[in-house]
């Protein structure tokens, strides 16, 4: 206990600080929100009046420059209606960074370029000056004015790479409020796990992003050996008919004398970001020009720092009349040193560059979040985004910044066409009717990269289903291999006929289907011993419209049961071989608060919960050296009234906690100044 509370007081008496998740790619070009736009469906509610109209979205971010033309004005008579700059209170919620600008415009300009709903308002809550750091107070603070101020969605493209309970809760109290509340996956990625607060929240729409509707949407294969590797097109690059292929040859760092003795004929080429020569500024047209003159098909370029990077052939500096010749593509330092080994012997190297408008962004942050919920929930375009920028302009922009604001513009337009929708009704909307994503070979995208898949208005303004919950993750477990989940299908125009159900997922998952009334029963039996996770998908349709509604299914060796009698809760641990020690871990669902317990083979476990409602509950079972997962929930209604959680010095809300001890401080350092020394003895 004393070491909790000391931890928790050291932790508040630290700055709160949280960090932005921004890429941005600022280049002259034409307006390609124009291509963005139409590419997700809003070409369709357009021609019915639909534009967002009556409809109020809170931007949470760097303020917004109201004075652009396209956002036309401060105050009821302006685009932006309302808003409170936390950074400096009383001043006006003026954008000096051009972030929050950015993704209002994607929501609601209206001017030369027109975002998804472009007769929204908009209401901006600054929380940050630079775009480089913000207070999570504010962040809080910003929820709950948009509460106050009667805001239908929230817009938060910003956040960090780690779980903030706070932000967390605020966002939770925001949807029982019935705002519907969208956040961005962060550009953490492609590694996964990399999703943070807010984007973690089980009940926001979380976006990730994939590339736009331009011939910039460029990717790229490589395979070496048969073993296939991430690399990214630089920009300048074009597109392949057929892949390149032949040996890979290691460069150097791509200079002439490099590839003097190396006979890069027909080869592709292996090289070094950078120089050997300390401050020289050997740049990757240079790199390209030289390969292309010693003979190469194409070149790869590897980080010389950890990660990977977006790189540029055409830029200010190069020679004029300079034209790539060969395709060149990026890739990281760890996987770019372990080509440069496999190349030593023979090897076989394919590359191929191609137009893919719904591949996902590399930056991306890929889930999971929780084993007990999907993240992200969907994707869209987020790369090569022109938008509004700070002083009447626009400019080129990349990062889930600004994937987030098409869905928030796409919830507008429900809105409008649907007065009185609940915000997971909006989200059941979104997300069965999305299109699928695959990656550069074809393959659909895993829900930990794209959620349920790309974000498409013109079948989400159409569809008359809403499926709960849109998404389903089940457990089960060998000694019980049979799993149930049920979907409620409520219809919008009061019509259940015709409705037709599919599935499809591993061929060792038996797939039963039962639709009765406004419930549809599925029963999942898994066939042998095959533990892992695995995904799959129903398929609902009703005449001409279909929906999606994906889950991810836990198969483990290992087992929790959990009943409950009056608040508390027993927990049974089960596994086929001889166990010693588990972790068990309870998550409350509605506010994230976690409560850890053991147990082991001699010893129960059992937990005493103080709120009714639905709980996640996830063991890690010890068997020998090796540790299993297990996964249950349950929904606790056996709570008695009037019984509540004591109220410990570490779980007082964190103001309240730092103001505590601040004091503490104070009086422990004034305290020092009154204690008397003690007089010295002489002897």
């Amino acid at each position: 206990m004393k070491f909790r509370i000391i931890f928790s007081l050291l932790v508040l008496l630290s700055a709160s600080v949280i960090l932005w998740e921004l890429l941005d790619d600022e280049k002259e070009g034409n307006l390609y929100l124009d291509n963005s736009v139409p590419f997700v469906g809003t070409e369709i509610p357009r021609l019915e009046g639909i534009n967002g109209e009556g409809v109020k979205i809170a931007v949470i971010d760097t303020g917004v420059d109201f004075n652009h033309p396209d956002l036309m004005g401060w105050g009821p008579e302006g685009k932006v209606v309302g808003g409170y700059n936390f950074v400096s209170e009383g001043d006006l919620p003026m954008d000096n960074n051009g972030h929050g600008t950015q993704v209002a415009g994607v929501i609601a300009a209206d001017g030369q370029v027109k975002g998804i709903a472009p007769k929204a308002k908009i209401l901006a809550y600054k929380v940050s000056e630079d775009g480089k750091a913000v207070s999570s107070d504010f962040i809080i603070d910003a929820i709950e004015k948009a509460i106050e101020d009667k805001a239908d969605i929230i817009n938060i493209s910003l956040g960090v790479n780690k779980t903030n309970s706070q932000i967390e809760r605020a966002v939770t109290h925001a949807l029982e409020k019935e705002i519907f509340v969208v956040t961005a996956a962060g550009n953490d990625g492609p590694g996964i796990g990399t999703i943070g607060s807010p984007g973690g929240n089980a009940g926001s729409v979380t976006v990730g992003a994939t590339y736009n509707n331009i011939t910039s949407s460029l990717v790229a294969t490589l395979e070496v050996n048969k073993k296939p590797y991430t690399v990214i097109p630089m920009v300048g690059s074009f597109q392949l008919d057929d892949p390149i292929e032949g040996t890979i040859k290691f460069g150097g760092y791509g200079k002439e004398k490099d590839l003097l003795g190396i006979n890069a004929t027909n080869s592709i080429l292996l090289v070094e970001r950078g120089s050997d020569v300390e401050e020289e500024l050997l740049y990757f047209s240079i790199k390209e020009e030289n390969s292309a003159d010693a003979g190469a098909k194409a070149l790869i370029v590897y980080n010389n720092e950890p990660g990977i990077f977006l790189g540029e052939l055409a830029h200010e500096f190069v020679e004029q009349g300079y034209e790539p010749r060969i395709p060149v593509v990026s890739i990281d330092r760890e996987k770019g040193l372990e080509i440069k080994e496999i190349i030593q012997g023979e090897n076989f190297g394919s590359l191929h560059l191609f137009f893919n408008p719904d591949f996902v962004a590399h930056f991306s942050s890929r889930g999971p979040v929780s084993p007990f919920y999907i993240k992200p929930d969907i994707v869209a375009p987020g790369a090569f985004i022109n938008t509004t920028q700070n002083n009447a302009s626009y400019n080129f922009t990349s990062g889930t910044s600004y994937a987030a604001p098409h869905v928030s513009g796409a919830a507008a337009l429900l809105i409008q066409k649907n007065p009185g929708i609940h915000h997971h009704e909006i989200k059941s909307l979104l997300l069965t009717t999305v299109e699928p994503v695959s990656d550069a070979y074809g393959k659909e995208f895993s829900l930990n990269e794209a959620g349920a898949g790309r974000l498409n208005i013109a079948r989400a303004y159409e569809a008359t289903l809403v499926v709960q919950p849109p998404q389903f993750v089940l457990n089960i477990a060998s000694d019980d291999p049979i799993g149930e989940q049920v979907l409620e299908i409520k219809s919008l125009n009061s019509s259940l006929e015709n409705i037709q159900v599919r599935s499809s997922g591993p061929e060792f998952i038996q797939i039963s289907t039962v639709l009765e009334g406004n419930k549809l029963q599925i029963k999942m039996k898994v066939l042998g011993q095959e533990f892992g996770d695995y995904e799959g998908k129903i398929l609902i349709t009703q005449n001409d419209d279909r929906y999606i509604i994906p889950f991810l299914l836990h198969f483990t060796e290992g087992s929790i049961s959990t009943s409950q009698e009056n608040g508390k809760l027993d927990f049974k641990i089960s596994h086929p071989e001889l166990w010693t020690f588990a972790k068990i871990s309870v998550t409350n669902s509605k506010d994230g608060t976690v409560d850890i317990i053991s147990a082991s083979p001699s010893k129960s476990a059992s937990l005493n919960v103080y709120e009714n409602g639905e709980y996640w509950v996830e063991a890690k079972i010890r068997v020998g050296e090796e540790s299993f997962d297990a996964f249950n929930r349950i929904e606790v209604n056996s709570v008695l009234p009037g019984s509540s959680k004591p109220l410990e010095f570490f779980e007082l809300p964190e103001k309240q906690i730092g103001i505590i001890a601040a004091i503490m401080v104070i009086v422990g350092l004034v305290g020092l100044r009154f204690i008397r020394k003690p007089k010295s003895i002489q002897v």
